[in-house]
């Protein structure tokens, strides 16, 4: 505590329980702490704007900065690199680390900080990935990880103790009710872990999804639409050009309505621990099946096969905070060299928790891999491929 005097601090502050706790405890121990307030589409615990505004009225300096584009951008890597992990789901979590260490780092550097701080509890996956990304993007920060000091350890013990801590200076139950449930998330989706989750004994079903809804709670009638594909990036949906942004907004609305996503996965986690959690990403899960349709008919056999280990290696990357490490680069641009001339449109049809792939069409042949020719015979229809 006593080094912390005399910097200045920015907190990386997403409302959540420990790392709110940590503002409070800081700016009462009159260190100077600025929080700041990722917008990366998030909704719970509130949204970032009323997160920001409502720190203020508890007296700590706090401020919002609108990274939802760059977060729609990396979503949008995800679905290209078909970067899944373990369980076959999309670790937005693991995405978003790197977002907002790249966003908030030149922001924490132009208003004077000293120190990079978050709250994220010692030994966890993000104890590391903030590490790595830090060391990437803000190498001239010092980095503060409270929760691995035993002074923060010893005031705090429990989780408990930081609500009950909350509590009395009069926080809102939005911030302090947080015990043992915890949720972390953005645009690109959201994730569930809970004391009562890691008993292999409870349904899922536990759970109060966010973004999407159970399948059997869905639309009861189907919706068919389609997604235009770019080099592997979608540029319009339903003949509507959109943004990255936008893509990412049309889609989650459309898995929303239809029950797209919620996985239930017991994972190995960075530190060798497995956890179990309950995960949602309805847009990227209505997007990556049709891309990945494209890729199917547009990839030679071994532009597919090298693409699909290139999608294991980015998956476990974006898992371990290794993204942006030179593996992680080298991985992603073979994968966008494979996208680079992948290009068409996809029909789909979305029904409670399903997306079947109905039509390709308009397809652009992939440079560099594949030349492709159609012709008809005997009744089949048939697709050859010249390197």
């Amino acid at each position: 505590m006593k080094q912390l005097k005399g910097l200045r601090v920015g907190l990386f502050t997403s409302g959540g329980l420990s790392s709110t706790a940590v503002a409070a405890w800081l700016a009462e121990n009159d260190v100077d702490v600025t929080c700041y307030v990722a917008d990366i589409g998030q909704q719970a615990p509130l949204p970032a704007g009323e997160l920001a505004a409502r720190l203020s009225q508890y007296g700590l300096k706090s401020k919002a900065v609108d990274l939802r584009a760059e977060m729609a951008g990396t979503a949008l890597d995800l679905v290209t690199y078909q970067a899944t992990y373990e369980g076959g789901y999309w670790n937005t979590t693991g995405a978003s680390r790197a977002v907002l260490v790249g966003g908030l780092g030149p922001v924490l550097r132009a208003d004077g900080c000293d120190v990079l701080a978050h709250g994220c509890v010692g030994g966890g996956n993000d104890q590391s990935r903030f590490a790595r990304y830090a060391a990437r993007f803000t190498p001239d920060l010092t980095v503060f990880t409270p929760w691995t000091r035993a002074w923060m350890l010893e005031r705090f013990p429990t989780r408990t103790d930081m609500s009950t801590y909350l509590s009395g200076l009069g926080y809102a139950k939005e911030l302090t009710d947080w015990v043992a449930y915890s949720v972390d998330g953005g645009l690109a989706g959201f994730s569930h872990e809970s004391d009562a989750l890691e008993s292999l004994t409870t349904a899922p079903a536990s759970v109060e999804p966010l973004m999407t809804v159970w399948p059997q709670d869905a639309a009861a009638e189907p919706e068919t639409f389609t997604v235009r594909f770019e080099g592997g990036r979608p540029v319009a949906v339903d003949g509507t050009a959109v943004t990255p942004l936008e893509a990412m907004e049309r889609a989650n609305a459309l898995g929303a309505r239809h029950g797209i996503s919620l996985r239930t996965v017991v994972e190995n986690r960075v530190n060798g621990t497995k956890c179990r959690g309950v995960y949602e990403a309805p847009g990227l899960d209505v997007l990556g099946p049709c891309l990945d349709a494209l890729y199917q008919a547009c990839l030679d056999k071994p532009s597919a096969a090298l693409l699909r280990q290139l999608s294991a290696t980015l998956g476990t990357a974006v898992y371990e905070g290794r993204f942006h490490d030179a593996s992680g680069r080298a991985a992603a641009g073979g994968a966008d060299l494979l996208a680079a001339g992948v290009s068409g449109t996809v029909e789909a049809t979305l029904y409670r928790g399903n997306v079947q792939v109905q039509r390709l069409l308009d397809l652009a042949d992939a440079p560099g891999t594949a030349r492709q020719t159609r012709f008809t015979h005997g009744g089949h229809h048939w697709i050859t491929q010249a390197g």
